[in-house]
């Protein structure tokens, strides 16, 4: 095949080298400070592939401290009680904030992870957005009024903060996902602690730097950087956090769960996916083939819902692959700063090793490779778009979570064989479902296990729309009034206005 076209770099793309040389640090109780041991790291341009900028590398004993400020301010400080007004009026500035300074967000986030700057800037200006949703939702958080059986009886429910939320985040979408997290968990009246990815921690740092500046009182909201272990594994396994908000791997998601298990702590975890994407022959097939294009070379394949299996009903097999095949041979690797480029370098050197590692495991199987399956000759972490024909449900490249722009094209006679194969995975986060026929609509929605259904559209999401996922996929969901539901505590209280109460005494 031929290799993708590559955008050329513009004036406007240059890289920038303000933080090239910058000590970052940490914010613990309000104030900056550098991790205890004096111990930092640096970031990864994934497009140079240079280093830059040295940022805090926590340990246990910057994780106690930053819990046990977050403790202090929830226990005694008065943060739960402020009145919903007021930390709704916090949430509305923070959101100016993130709008005033979206250039640089978007620009740090780049820096860090190479994710386009078309998919970054809405993505971020998203983040704003909801800012104000959630800010509405601390203005209206209610509980019900109970009617029960006995009488003289008033009873009624209440919603109160859980605590100390930790929220671990990953590098494919900083913010956003950091979003997910941050903003239910302060409209609802906790305090947090973040502990960013070593991938893209100073994204984070930024953000946390407009808090400050929106005004939340000191130890609010305290951010912590460094790698899971020693980091991560500190907050999760800590006592006096009261819940674990995650999003990253299967596999660490059943660590983080088996852990809180110990000590009953509460947990939402957002995890991985294999979507499948399915295309019925009665589908509009050109908006179909941009449909599985977006859904799975999107940030460049790393997106827990990527469409990374295609079902495809087998009368349009082989027209449908060979439009996948022609657009993803012309696709623009480049500098993901230049507004023309469409495929943007994988975010590490790591998650490159492991995407050149399943294409070694295709070959091994004996796959039909119908493009790519190499990485691209030239500097930065990109591999081709890559597509795998006649792929059966059996293979690792089907089961397994990628996470890079790798898609397995499957076939399927009959919505019976397409139900089976889409829900024969342990996963079970999204699915996309193209037809012109409502009546099949309707049916395959109300068949395929999983938390998100698309139908001829794919990667939608919205802040009041919950998101999460069935079986491996996750536990709890994100966004929507269903976010403030996973950081709030039911209380139910009865208030008796009249009955004696009677004991019978020997």
């Amino acid at each position: 095949m031929s290799a993708p076209a590559t955008a050329s770099p513009t004036a406007a793309t240059q890289r920038l080298p303000e933080d090239v040389q910058r000590e970052f640090r940490m914010l613990i109780d309000g104030e900056w400070v550098s991790a205890r041991s004096g111990e930092t790291f640096a970031c990864v341009d994934p497009y140079t592939e240079e280093n830059w900028g040295r940022v805090p590398r926590a340990d246990v004993a910057d994780v106690e401290t930053a819990v046990r400020v977050a403790r202090r301010v929830f226990d005694t400080d008065g943060w739960p009680r402020t009145p919903p007004a007021k930390r709704a009026a916090l949430l509305r500035r923070l959101g100016q904030l993130i709008e005033k300074n979206l250039d640089a967000l978007v620009y740090r986030q780049i820096r860090e992870n190479g994710r386009l700057i078309a998919e970054m800037r809405p993505g971020t200006l998203a983040v704003g957005t909801a800012c104000y949703y959630y800010a509405g939702l601390a203005e209206t958080m209610h509980g019900l009024t109970v009617p029960v059986s006995y009488p003289n009886i008033v009873s009624y429910t209440v919603r109160e903060p859980i605590g100390v939320v930790a929220a671990i985040t990953p590098w494919n979408a900083p913010l956003v996902l950091l979003g997910w997290k941050l903003l239910p968990a302060l409209a609802a009246g906790n305090t947090i602690v973040v502990k960013p990815s070593e991938i893209t921690p100073t994204s984070t740092l930024l953000l946390a730097e407009l808090i400050v500046e929106a005004g939340f009182p000191r130890g609010v909201v305290n951010v912590v950087t460094g790698y899971g272990d020693p980091a991560g594994s500190a907050l999760v396994n800590h006592q006096g956090v009261d819940k674990i908000a995650f999003t990253g791997s299967t596999a660490t998601g059943r660590k983080i769960a088996h852990a809180a298990a110990e000590r009953n702590a509460r947990t939402s975890l957002e995890l991985g996916g294999k979507s499948p994407n399915i295309i019925f022959a009665d589908a509009d097939l050109e908006n179909s083939v941009n449909g599985i294009l977006a859904g799975v070379f999107s940030a460049t394949g790393q997106a827990c819902m990527a469409g990374s299996r295609v079902l495809i009903e087998s009368k349009v097999y082989d027209q449908v692959a060979e439009r996948v095949v022609n657009q993803a041979r012309k696709m623009r690797a480049g500098d993901p700063l230049d507004p023309r480029t469409q495929l943007g370098p994988l975010a590490s050197r790591a998650q490159l090793e492991k995407v050149l590692g399943y294409f070694d495991i295709a070959r091994r199987e004996k796959l039909e490779i119908l493009t790519g399956a190499k990485r691209l000759d030239r500097p930065g972490f990109f591999v081709e778009p890559t597509v795998f024909g006649n792929v059966t449900n059996s293979c690792r490249v089907a089961r397994e979570e990628i996470f890079g722009p790798v898609v397995a094209l499957m076939r399927f006679d009959g919505e019976e064989e397409a139900v089976a194969i889409a829900n024969d995975t342990s996963y079970g986060l999204a699915a996309g479902v193209w037809t012109e026929n409502v009546k099949r609509a309707h049916r395959m929605v109300s068949r395929l296990r999983a938390g998100t259904v698309w139908v001829n559209n794919y990667r939608l999401v919205s802040h009041a729309m919950p998101f999460g996922g069935y079986k491996q996929s996750g536990v709890g969901r994100e966004m929507g009034p269903e976010a403030l539901n996973e950081f709030t505590e039911v209380k139910s209280v009865w208030i008796d206005t009249g009955n004696e109460v009677h004991f019978p005494v020997g």
